[in-house]
């Protein structure tokens, strides 16, 4: 408990507490009654003649006509049926807004919000319900009516309608997360202003639509603090942009004059929170910082629409984050290595770009920010998150070091990517799924599913219950430095609390300049004798095509990998087995050289 308070602090765990007394007494349902407000009515005209700008409306976002976009063609012909694409790679046919495709079940749609468990073997993930209900298949719908020139606003606005017919206010599971209330608002949003002049939407169902905005915002701002206070990531970043923009959008609210102001407020504030100085993301997710950017990219667009400014803070986090980003992105595809949680996350798709690609929205940060181009450094250092990036002859090296004065998602310090002519190959296994079986939470979570070192089958940290972990990584430390021939990283951490203090895991990287050719040293101080050191790899499947990986010890007798039961989940609820290679010594040390399948040499080792 005291590891714990020192880890989380008092008042995380304080305002947790009090939130578990009100879900148990019933509290939460006396400060959110499925009554809701009263329902006045919201004059269209009235709402146009105020001509209101909106960051996401086509005609600012310069859309082109393109007919040639086939796969939109055919996504669009599935929602049409009710078929969804969830987590952008698996097709589901469901008609209603309460239940799992997956598994069948279904939640009761009348049950007050704060009685239904989130985390439930016999519902199954519960994302897949608010997957759905987030409205992003709106922008297909819109972008198809776009490019093709086929009105869509009789289907975009029956979904809409069906939705608030079988959604009463806070009842059922699409009321429980905030941050998924305030993305359905926002797209609503962008339907109702890419259609506010069609006659599909009649006076009647505007108005029911925003009062359906207002009740749905008004549960945002009442349960802001256990965002700000206990989640405190992307989900906070969401709630309070989303007070601001839909006070902005829509005066007539009583409310929204003291949404835009505290939206406003809250939002800087977390800002300054989550992204550090160097423009690293305290989630340590590269996914969840593309939110962040599409956050900001709305941020700042929607106050310069409205001649209004953030705090400076904002645009210079903002500009750090699209560097660090940056800095970590291919050069051939546009993607990132697949380091951090990742639940299929991408807000406002808005591209035919695959789902890993960040293009499109680093590209559209840059505009809003008017920085016509940025190339990223060959060496890159950013010390508050904890990563270091060589680039070079269309190569990249990642390697994430750091302690962590934020909750830290994954036990993976000291995890390398390398990349080389667009190929990832050694890469991150991902998230797969955040309720599944206690199996492969600790594999995909742990440091298993990482390229690092483990002690026997222990992670660096303990696990604990759902998205936590016990004895945080506190100290650490790392230098770089390069001369003509080679870029070299030391990076170190004392881990691994439950055998005791003082164990620390040492790793060197050298990545020779001008060719593909990697060393890999690592070292175990004080390693326990009951147990081995085991150097993990996961190479992408074409890796042995092109490359070699040879290991020793620190008698320099070679060791041979075991390939062992590995898995790679490239977007959320989809795994895959794949090649995983150990290389195990009762050592204390393992130097590992990857290169392309040319003549090996060893031009290092620690002193």
């Amino acid at each position: 408990m005291i590891r714990f308070l020192g880890d989380m602090g008092l008042r995380y765990a304080l305002f947790r507490f009090w939130h578990e007394i009100q879900v148990r007494t019933g509290l939460l349902i006396l400060r959110f009654p499925v009554s809701g407000k009263n329902s006045p009515h919201f004059s269209k005209d009235e709402w146009l003649r105020q001509s209101i700008h909106f960051a996401l409306g086509p005609a600012l976002l310069n859309l082109e006509r393109n007919p040639a976009f086939q796969g939109l063609h055919e996504r669009v012909e599935h929602i049409q049926q009710n078929r969804f694409l969830f987590f952008h790679d698996k097709w589901h046919a469901v008609s209603d807004w309460h239940t799992n495709p997956e598994n069948g079940f279904t939640y009761n749609k009348t049950t007050h919000w704060s009685r239904i468990p989130t985390l439930s073997r016999q519902a199954g993930d519960i994302k897949y319900v608010w997957e759905k209900s987030r409205f992003c298949f709106l922008y297909d719908l819109i972008r198809f009516d776009l490019h093709f020139q086929v009105d869509q606003s009789g289907v975009v606005f029956s979904f809409i309608n069906d939705w608030i017919e079988k959604n009463p206010v806070n009842r059922g599971p699409n009321w429980i997360c905030g941050q998924e209330i305030a993305l359905r608002v926002l797209n609503w949003t962008f339907a109702l202003h890419y259609y506010k002049r069609s006659d599909t939407l009649t006076d009647e169902l505007f108005s029911k639509i925003l009062n359906s905005i207002r009740q749905q915002m008004l549960h945002v701002e009442q349960n802001i603090n256990f965002s700000r206070a206990v989640v405190r990531n992307n989900h906070a970043l969401t709630e309070t942009l989303a007070l601001y923009v839909i006070g902005w959008c829509f005066p007539v609210f009583p409310e929204s004059s003291r949404w835009k102001q505290k939206g406003k407020q809250w939002f800087e504030q977390e800002i300054a929170y989550q992204i550090y100085d160097d423009g690293t993301f305290l989630q340590f997710s590269m996914n969840y910082h593309r939110v962040a950017v599409q956050l900001l990219t709305l941020a700042i667009d929607m106050a310069r629409l409205n001649e209004e400014k953030w705090n400076d803070v904002v645009y210079e986090r903002a500009e750090k984050s699209l560097h660090f980003l940056r800095s970590c992105q291919d050069n051939v595809t546009g993607w990132l290595p697949n380091y951090g949680n990742n639940d299929g996350a991408l807000f406002f798709p808005l591209t035919e770009q695959h789902f890993r690609d960040f293009r499109p929205q680093l590209e559209a940060l840059s505009r809003s920010l008017q920085i016509m181009e940025l190339r990223p450094a060959p060496l890159s250092v950013f010390k508050n998150g904890g990563y270091y990036i060589f680039r070079d002859e269309n190569t990249m090296t990642f390697l994430r070091w750091g302690a962590y004065k934020a909750r830290p998602f994954q036990a993976d310090n000291l995890h390398l990517d390398i990349w080389a002519n667009g190929m990832n190959i050694m890469r991150d296994a991902g998230s797969y799924c955040y309720n599944t079986d206690e199996k492969w939470t600790k594999y995909f979570s742990g440091t298993a599913s990482h390229n690092t070192v483990m002690l026997g089958d222990f992670d660096q940290m303990k696990k604990g219950p759902r998205f936590m972990w016990y004895n945080w990584i506190k100290n650490a430390k790392g230098a770089v430095k390069q001369d003509t021939d080679s870029f070299q990283i030391d990076a170190e951490f004392e881990g691994f609390y439950q055998f005791g203090k003082g164990i620390k895991h040492c790793r060197r990287v050298v990545k020779l300049k001008n060719t593909q050719h990697w060393i890999v040293e690592d070292r175990i101080d004080n390693r326990p004798n009951h147990l081995p050191m085991h150097q993990i790899w996961h190479p992408h499947p074409e890796f042995f095509e092109h490359y070699q990986i040879m290991a020793e010890d620190n008698e320099g007798s070679k060791l041979d990998y075991i390939e062992t039961e590995g898995w790679y989940s490239e977007t959320y609820m989809k795994k895959v087995a794949c090649r995983r290679l150990v290389f195990s010594s009762f050592g204390n040390y393992i130097k590992t050289i990857i290169k392309e399948k040319q003549s090996l040499q060893s031009p290092c080792t620690f002193s």
